[in-house]
């Protein structure tokens, strides 16, 4: 390492934005994952300072702790639950996270994939594809927009502009959240299972980790009932998906259309082959525009933190402290 330069570790799937963000000043290194990590010597990971999460890899205890000098972790996406915050806290490392950019870009998708869900516009596609249109048409779809009310699960920056699509599109909107949500005009419902009872749709758009795991359970799609549509572009682990699955199968919900999985990019075959679900590869911020706007946040977050300025983005509960 020259004389007054910065180590830092690019941890995660490389990416040109992060890669070719930093000024001569810094000293990279670049590993994709965990088992990559073992080749990474004591002397350079005692002189890292700062870490590029740039995906949904784990940094955890153990991962930070490899490197005892590190003040800060700017990690990609607004979901944070694979960074040892606890850990951060401890240590007095700010984490950094990239919201905002990408807020009206999943708003879309989530949107998008709740008409694509409940007007079975897959299956329609297939069935155009395959010639069955030239004899028959396309059987009426169970579900439209015009008759529900939405249940959003989470009512944070993204919640917010989902819903302000459902006020243009005259859907009636509610929600849950631990708290109400600041200047939010509308009903907040303190349970989820009372919530569930008085729509017929969810969407989860809450952050994951262990207070949020399995929320969305057999007993709030009981709640939810035959006509019950789940849109998730939350996080995967919000969901039984256990229970989903055999709630899709029986009749207890209607269908459901998903984002994120609970072990991704494993998703259960059993989701795979039913007909009322429509399934996307966790594209919901996945346009070149946004996913750049990601990567130059996760970059400019530890520019301005080693540039002696506050980070951008920093998540509450590792406020930066004498800057």
């Amino acid at each position: 390492m020259s004389a007054g330069k910065v180590d830092v570790l690019i941890y995660g799937p490389s990416k040109p934005v992060v890669d070719g963000g930093f000024t001569d000043d810094f000293v990279l290194h670049k590993f994709n994952n965990h088992h990559d990590l073992s080749r990474l010597g004591a002397d350079v990971a005692n002189r890292i300072r700062g870490v590029a999460v740039t995906g949904l890899v784990q940094a955890d205890r153990v991962m930070l702790s490899r490197f005892p000098k590190v003040e800060i972790v700017s990690s990609f996406g607004v979901g944070y639950d694979h960074i040892d915050t606890n850990y951060a806290i401890d240590r007095n490392i700010v984490v950094t996270n990239t919201p905002d950019v990408l807020t009206e870009e999943v708003a879309d998708v989530a949107l998008g994939l709740l008409i694509a869900t409940l007007r079975e516009f897959i299956k329609a596609d297939r069935y155009l594809r395959s010639g069955h249109w030239m004899a028959q048409n396309f059987p009426l779809s169970a579900g439209s927009l015009r008759d529900r009310t939405v249940g959003m699960v989470g009512m944070g920056r993204i919640g917010q502009a989902i819903a302000r699509r459902l006020d243009a599109s005259l859907v009636p909107v509610v929600y849950h959240s631990r708290n109400p949500a600041k200047d939010v005009g509308y009903k907040h419902h303190p349970k989820l299972i009372d919530m569930a009872k008085d729509v017929d749709t969810l969407i989860a758009i809450t952050p994951g980790g262990p207070s949020t795991a399995k929320m969305i359970n057999a007993e709030v799609l009981k709640a939810l009932g035959p006509r019950g549509v789940l849109i998730n572009v939350a996080r995967g682990s919000v969901v039984d998906e256990e229970a989903l699955i055999a709630a899709l199968k029986d009749g207890t919900i209607m269908a459901a259309g998903l984002d994120v999985f609970a072990n991704e990019p494993n998703v259960p075959a059993a989701l795979g082959a039913l007909q009322n679900v429509v399934l996307l590869p966790h594209i919901a911020s996945a346009s070149v525009t946004t996913r750049n706007a990601m990567d130059k946040l996760v970059v400019d977050n530890l520019l301005a933190w080693f540039g002696g300025k506050p980070p951008i983005t920093p998540v509450p509960e590792t406020p930066p402290k004498g800057r």
